[in-house]
């Protein structure tokens, strides 16, 4: 691959280049439309390249799984299957480990997917990745990454960056041949780790160009800006720059003035399945009422069959129809719109221009249907409260909220993101959930007590992960007590502070103590939870997250954790997020065999405790041993509240007595 400068804006970091390939020559700033599978959703590759693209993008995850390898090995390649004479370019699959984080698994060595529940395991590493897409035949390829939210705390989108840096290295040794490779720079909503990443890569010698990953997944426009800004400035000036995954029209505009080289986006043809077009006045949205007497073109200044040939009344017609030949139409005008603006953009910074043009555009690219505005804006509401009961808000920079106990001071996840926690901890961990997930389980209902519901992110984690599950679940049955409902009732109250509650699930719940659809039957236990745990069929998984040990001091004893293992019948996971000595203690002292947890933001470990799992399968749990007994013995909080001075020592040889600690490996 070459990469000649052409030209460069005088008054910001915008340019023009020529990339050249095997294959083609791409004129940049340039768009990428989407053929993730092979195929740019409801448009042939000869329309593709009709308007004017000379690249597209494609996804090694999909790929790998569908035609799968020997097929694009037998073919020669995707490019001559899908008789497309342009340059191809391959996403390495890192953004699934950010979307299907339900269905993966992710360490050093790679990633691990089950996307379907009697398919086989997906496994994703820096090297398969490569060769991958060496049999796919890529121009240009791209390193394996971990993505993160930029939500994400600091200690989680650190690590991240750092197993990216890694895999970085091992997917260029990887490359046997002259394809092109790219680096992602990751960071997060981090600046300073964005610049950190960029330098890191940038001195890390052999990489082709550099693509910017983990933006346009929910944070604000004017943040996303301002790290792609942090990232270009850093980066070589003879090596092509990717933003990956973005945007609307506006955004392109943006990224190519902070010297951005290359698109790609599934807005274009996504948007246009709900009759979203973007014109040279602005978003038009077909399924409006307005549009279904407009006569008139969708776009004036195109020249496409949808704005010549067709009006807008029939192209609503067409939308509210869900008419196929209504997303073919508008899919076909926006890759037309956003592979033109790229070309006008492009001869603006070469006649030096580009300044002008920016004025010009920017104010119509961001306009929302202007043609037919929306009524007066809705008078402003009153103000919700953000306190109720015991419970108040805390908002965070970016407007998400956490829950505050008012008396104690204490706030719910004040230092890691609580959906992540939920997704990883609570949903990801227990070998029981994976089992329904992929629909491997078998006779009665999955039951998971769900102790502590507070704002419910752990019970949303689940539904949604039962939601997304591709190919069918097993029955599930999650059972939530909670004595104190007010903290759910305020985050129902506010979802823009709470997004995961955006579902009806959890507001059906509220008012009726049940929610039910096909196997799914999530219930309300109300009241302490030590005087209703006969109310509820014995558990497979718990969840053990009450709000904290100040404020609901009664549920870490070894008196709780007895009372729930005389309860159990069958064998149970039991997932917390304390590591605390006395905490784990307690359990071993209730008959619980206690293994390490996985991480949760700034914890290294949590806690993962089992009662009745066979000795066999013991084994593989991180079980704590006797290195966690001397450790204990040093600790100056190693007893629950409820053991006395006087029981200590019958306490500590139960506990040195437990069945885990005389294993061969304890």
């Amino acid at each position: 691959m070459r990469f000649t400068i052409d030209a460069i804006d005088a008054g910001s970091a915008a340019r023009a280049a020529t990339l050249r390939t095997a294959t083609t020559t791409v004129a940049t700033p340039a768009f990428m439309p989407v053929g993730t599978r092979g195929s740019v959703r409801t448009q042939a590759p000869s329309q593709v390249a009709a308007l004017g693209a000379r690249m597209l993008l494609a996804n090694t995850y999909h790929l790998v799984q569908r035609p799968g390898l020997d097929v694009l090995r037998r073919v020669g390649g995707l490019a001559r299957w899908i008789g497309w004479d342009g340059a191809i370019l391959t996403d390495s699959g890192g953004f699934q480990v950010y979307s299907l984080a339900h269905a993966c698994t992710i360490d050093d060595a790679g990633a691990r997917f089950r996307p379907h529940r009697d398919g086989p395991i997906v496994t994703l590493t820096p090297e398969s990745a490569i060769a991958a897409q060496e049999v796919i035949g890529s121009d240009v390829m791209m390193v394996l990454d971990q993505c993160v939210a930029t939500t994400s705390d600091r200690a989680t989108t650190a690590a991240a960056m750092a197993r990216t840096h890694a895999w970085a290295r091992r997917s260029l040794a990887a490359r046997t041949g002259d394809r092109a490779l790219f680096a992602i720079v990751q960071g997060g909503g981090f600046a300073d780790l964005r610049r950190e990443s960029a330098d890191a890569l940038v001195a890390i010698a052999g990489f082709d160009g550099y693509a910017i990953g983990g933006l346009a997944v929910g944070e604000p426009r004017a943040e996303r800006e301002a790290l792609t800004a942090e990232v270009t400035g850093r980066l070589p000036i003879d090596r092509p720059r990717y933003l990956m995954g973005v945007g609307t029209p506006i955004d392109l505009l943006e990224g190519v003035r902070r010297g951005v080289d290359l698109f790609d986006c599934i807005l274009p043809t996504a948007l246009a399945q709900q009759g979203v077009a973007f014109t040279s006045l602005g978003k038009v949205e077909l399924r409006r009422a307005a549009h279904q007497v407009d006569d008139g073109p969708l776009d004036p200044a195109c020249g496409c069959e949808a704005c010549a040939r067709l009006p807008r009344s029939y192209l609503h017609h067409l939308i509210k129809a869900a008419e196929p030949t209504g997303w073919a139409l508008i899919a076909g005008h926006n890759l037309r719109f956003y592979v033109g603006l790229m070309a006008t953009i492009r001869a603006a910074i070469v006649a030096g221009r580009f300044a002008a043009l920016y004025d010009e555009l920017a104010p119509r690219l961001a306009a929302e249907d202007p043609t037919h505005p929306p009524g007066p804006p809705p008078q402003p509401r009153r103000a919700r409260a953000t306190t109720r009961g015991g419970f108040a808000i805390d908002a965070d920079a970016d407007g998400r909220g956490r829950m505050r106990h008012v008396a104690s001071g204490e706030v719910m996840h004040s230092v890691n993101d609580p959906d992540a926690e939920a997704a990883a901890l609570y949903v990801a961990q227990p070998r029981a959930i994976a089992r329904a997930l992929d629909g491997a389980q078998a006779g009665a209902p999955l039951v998971v007590w769900d102790v502590g519901l507070g704002a419910a992110h752990n019970a949303m984690a689940l539904v949604r992960a039962l939601d997304d599950a591709t190919a069918g679940h097993g029955a599930v049955e999650l059972v939530s007590f909670e004595r104190d409902l007010d903290a759910l009732a305020l985050a129902l109250a506010h979802p823009r502070a709470f997004p995961h509650l955006r579902h009806p699930a959890p507001h059906r719940l509220l008012a009726r103590d049940r929610f039910e659809r096909a196997g799914l039957t999530w219930t309300l236990v109300r009241g302490d939870l030590l005087e209703r745990l006969a109310d509820a069929p014995a558990p497979d998984v718990i969840w053990w997250d009450p709000f904290s040990a100040k404020v609901d001091g009664g549920l870490w004893t070894r008196a709780a954790f007895a009372a729930v293992a005389a309860r159990l019948t069958r064998p149970c996971e039991l997932v917390t997020y304390s590591r605390s000595t006395a905490v784990r203690a307690a359990l071993l002292a209730a008959g619980f065999h206690v293994a390490r947890g996985v991480a949760s933001g700034p914890k290294p470990e949590t806690t993962l405790a089992l009662h009745g799992v066979a000795a066999a399968a013991l084994a593989g749990y991180a079980l704590l041993d006797a290195g966690w007994l001397a450790q204990r013995a040093r600790s100056t909080a190693a007893y629950p509240s409820d053991v006395v001075v006087a029981d200590r020592a019958a306490f500590d040889a139960r506990i040195a007595a437990h069945p885990q600690f005389a294993r061969p490996d304890g």
